[in-house]
């Protein structure tokens, strides 16, 4: 990023958001009286205490002070440049016989990275059982999602269900109904596809106004893996469904709260996969192990966890969340259901709610888009709050329902910015600004929430959630 005739650049670094800033204590209050304008507070308070213990011990942000009087970190102050004794002097662990092969059989993260999990927000749900737990977006790379961070959503909580005496059984509209073995599934023709799964309800809190301070809990309720299975179609086919008639599928869940979800026919036969498989292993019991439906493009309830059943018929079932949940509540108070496909979206993960800048200079910005519709085409990033706009570089893979990293370099100055990101879907659909979302669908809604994310950079150089529409 430098050469020899020019000053050195400044190098732009970032502290990251606080993490697990709730206290127990608030957690198990909010959880029982609920989030009112008191506890609001001291969820508020709590995060700005968190960010400003983590400044306080930041060696980098005592560089920054002392760097050149502008606040900026240079390549000359940075203590390479008087002979650095990390690279000058043996580390303790280059002089010594590491861990043995198998040291831990399944592998585990580095005790360095072992404050990145995926949280639940107290106060969403009366109980833990039927409650989510958010992503940590801003810790990951690329696309796909580590599966022990893949987000959770459950209706009743999690089961370990033991494959020897899973069931998986098809009728309805069809010649011959059949009951499968895990073993009878796994014997059949497998494909493996990535794509992502997003809550319908994701980024449901910010209808009204920025609601959470941390990208982890605007926009955690998704993840992207690779899914192995056998496509929905050639179990159909092995039934005889009548494709010509029928017009929807029911799947049905093995859980306590036995989720059923109407899916279009059109959707089960286009790519549709009875899967088994996540990123190389079984899917994990929280994710639906052993068998859950992968339904690319439609939000993550259709895709029932523990999966047990799927019956073919020619109309929609109007299930128990299907008539007051995941229906998007309009301005006039009439319920829309069954919108299912989720749309156009896009969100800036670095830098992003919670993290500070600590010097000017060269910042990498990066993110995610994705659409139900089909792939991502383009990805616009604003540094003026949508007044102008430049393309990124979209990363690939750019797969077909899946998630797409962008960059986009970019020189801090030191000024308050906010940064936003838009992305077009392969249909030329637009991710739309919060004044066109709230045109057609209100501020009472929760679920499909795909405006464009603002984060403000204050002269601090710390970055917060705003709304501009």
């Amino acid at each position: 990023m430098s050469t020899s005739n020019k000053p050195p650049v400044p190098i732009g670094r970032l502290q990251k958001a606080p993490e697990g800033f709730l206290s127990d204590a608030l957690i198990h209050d909010i959880a029982i009286h609920g989030l009112d304008q008191t506890r609001r507070g001291f969820l508020k308070k709590s995060f700005l205490a968190a960010g400003a213990a983590l400044a306080a011990g930041s060696s980098m942000m005592a560089a920054a002070k002392q760097a050149d009087g502008s606040g900026a970190i240079s390549a000359a102050s940075a203590p390479g440049a008087q002979g650095d004794p990390m690279i000058l002097q043996p580390r303790p662990w280059s002089t010594i016989l590491g861990n043995p092969v198998a040291f831990h059989p399944y592998g585990t993260p580095s005790k360095y990275e072992a404050n990145l999990l995926r949280r639940q927000s107290p106060g969403l749900t009366p109980t833990t059982q039927a409650s989510v737990a958010f992503a940590p977006l801003q810790g990951f790379f690329g696309i796909i999602t580590p599966n022990g961070l893949h987000f959770e959503r459950h209706h009743q909580g999690w089961v370990d269900v033991d494959p020897e005496q899973h069931r998986f059984m098809i009728n309805g509209m069809v010649k011959e109904a059949k009951v499968y073995t895990m073993d009878d599934l796994m014997r059949l023709p497998a494909v493996s596809k990535i794509h992502f799964i997003e809550c319908g309800a994701n980024t449901g809190m910010e209808w009204g106004n920025a609601a959470v301070p941390t990208v982890q809990y605007t926009h955690g309720m998704l993840s992207c893996c690779e899914f192995t299975g056998v496509p929905l179609k050639v179990l159909l086919d092995d039934c005889g469904a009548d494709l010509k008639n029928a017009k929807f599928i029911l799947a049905e869940g093995n859980d306590g709260s036995s989720m059923t979800r109407t899916i279009s026919l059109e959707a089960a036969l286009d790519d549709a996969i009875v899967a088994w498989g996540m990123n190389g292993e079984m899917l994990r019991p929280e994710n639906g192990y052993p068998l859950r439906l992968v339904v690319p493009g439609v939000q993550g309830v259709s895709w029932v966890k523990w999966l047990r059943r799927i019956k073919v018929g020619d109309k929609p079932w109007n299930a128990k969340d299907e008539t007051s949940h995941y229906v998007d509540l309009m301005p006039d108070g009439t319920m829309r259901q069954y919108t299912s496909i989720q749309e156009c979206k896009s969100v800036i993960t670095s830098p992003s709610g919670g993290q500070v800048l600590l010097g000017q200079g060269f910042f990498n910005v990066s993110g995610l888009a994705w659409s139900g519709r089909g792939k991502i085409k383009q990805v616009d990033v604003s540094f003026d709050g949508g007044r102008n706009w430049k393309t990124a570089r979209l990363e690939t893979p750019i797969l077909d329902k899946c998630l797409t990293r962008f960059n986009i370099d970019w020189v801090w100055d030191g000024s308050p910015v906010i940064l936003q990101s838009r992305a077009t879907d392969s249909t030329g659909f637009v991710q739309p600004r919060y004044s066109q979302l709230r045109e057609v669908r209100g501020t009472r809604s929760t679920y499909h929430n795909n405006a464009i994310q603002s984060w403000k950079v204050a002269a601090t150089g710390e970055v917060f959630n705003v709304h501009v529409d």
